[in-house]
């Protein structure tokens, strides 16, 4: 009996996927089911939940639900919600600019610089201007890499320069003349009030000044940056998350041929 009900209730689950109208997976294709946080600034109180969940609605999703609330501080409250959400997105026409490079691993990088370059590159990369924080610069150049991807440091074929975090731009590319740098790399961790882009597009905007742009590879990184918007502020190539030193050295010396820099 109970198998049957089973049954009979599995056929009804909808298995369409329809990729016109794509909606987030929960439980069962098509259910739009969706977990948000956030906070709100109001007391902690029935009030404020009933806020999120019409706030929710607003959103456009169907029955909300408020799984977890706390007072982060007077005046403040933190939630944990689940709705279903509406709204639907076309992903058959959704088009993202990405980095055109054939990603190599460091072998075959510096088999492809002593090829096609003759020489070893010099990379300088930073946390410039007020950002205090090196873990993505890091990852990119020290030797040990990260998540079993070498760091631009062990490449035979790459002289690489860790200058650290809090670099202002004029330091930095003053430091890229002084080793004729080949390539800028520039890792961006704080976002809020959209420093960074503040930040990157001063460094484009002085590089310009001084007649240096069209002489370096301009590349920058870090969880808030797309490629789209890297070429948007300047840069020749954007690398956000999930990408390694393998992607930046890759892009960096193909760009160079590509450009004929010897």
């Amino acid at each position: 009996m109970s198998e049957g009900l089973y049954s009979m209730e599995a056929k009804d689950f909808d298995k369409t996927l329809d990729l016109t109208k794509i909606k987030p997976y929960g439980d069962t294709m098509n259910d739009g089911k969706t977990q948000l946080s956030f906070t709100l600034p109001v007391p902690c109180g029935a009030e404020a939940v009933e806020a999120a969940k019409q706030l929710l609605k607003t959103m456009g999703f169907e029955n909300p639900i408020v799984v977890y609330y706390k007072e982060l501080t007077p005046g403040f409250t933190f939630f944990n919600c689940y709705g279903s959400c509406t709204h639907t997105v076309n992903y058959s026409t959704i088009y993202v600019p990405k980095v055109e490079s054939n990603t190599m691993d460091m072998y075959e990088t510096d088999k492809y610089i002593k090829e096609n370059i003759g020489r070893k590159i010099v990379i300088v990369g930073a946390s410039t201007g007020t950002d205090a924080h090196t873990v993505g610069i890091d990852a990119i150049m020290n030797m040990k890499g990260y998540a079993g991807h070498y760091g631009l440091e062990r490449y035979e074929m790459i002289e690489a320069y860790n200058l650290g975090s809090q670099v202002p731009n004029e330091e930095f590319i003053a430091k890229g003349v002084e080793l004729h740098a080949d390539a800028l790399l520039v890792s961006q961790t704080v976002t809020q009030k959209d420093v960074h882009i503040k930040n990157m597009t001063n460094l484009i905007e002085l590089m310009e000044a001084e007649g240096l742009r069209d002489k370096m590879i301009c590349c920058c990184g870090g969880a808030r940056i797309s490629h789209e918007l890297a070429k948007e502020l300047g840069f020749d190539a954007g690398f956000g998350m999930n990408t390694y030193a393998d992607d930046v050295a890759s892009f960096v010396v193909q760009e160079m041929v590509k450009r004929g820099m010897k």
